[in-house]
């Protein structure tokens, strides 16, 4: 009885610290998302919906990011960072059916391996048309109502 209360307490603390990161939880359990359905958030809200180009583009960014290690080292540890992608990308719903069709085929051929060659190693992007003062943003690419840039 009292290992059946431990292993009921270790489950609990396991979803407890996977519900905050938004990562995938020990065999999918308590609800978790998959690295698949992270990626094809972050690309349906975080691109112009209809861009094949801009939602490669965003998720370069997202594995850019997995391989640093300045960043979380899974997709939905990435988007689920704290201010760092739009608001409820992991929990708003997406409604438009012809947009989450594309967002999860490019999801599919991102964590295939494809990349945006535009993006290279940028780790940043923001709405088009925002400008800013610093003199660290080395923009590669405007694609899919999104600049893109790395800091140098």
């Amino acid at each position: 009885m009292r290992i059946v209360k431990k292993v009921a307490a270790i489950a609990v603390s396991l979803a407890a610290l996977t519900s905050l990161s938004g990562c995938v939880s020990l065999f999918g359990l308590f609800g978790s998302k998959t690295p698949h359905e992270c990626m094809t958030r972050v690309m349906y809200f975080e691109s112009n919906r209809s861009s094949p180009d801009g939602m490669l583009a965003v998720g370069t960014v997202v594995m850019n990011r997995v391989n640093s290690h300045q960043f979380p080292s899974d997709v939905c540890g990435v988007v689920g960072q704290k201010n760092q992608f739009a608001d409820g990308v992991l929990s708003r719903q997406m409604t438009e059916q012809r947009s989450l069709n594309l967002a999860a085929q490019m999801a599919t051929r991102v964590l295939r391996g494809e990349r945006h060659p535009g993006v290279q190693d940028a780790m940043y992007f923001h709405t088009a048309g925002l400008s800013f003062p610093y003199r660290n943003m080395h923009y590669v690419l405007v694609a899919g109502g999104n600049a893109f840039y790395a800091r140098r």
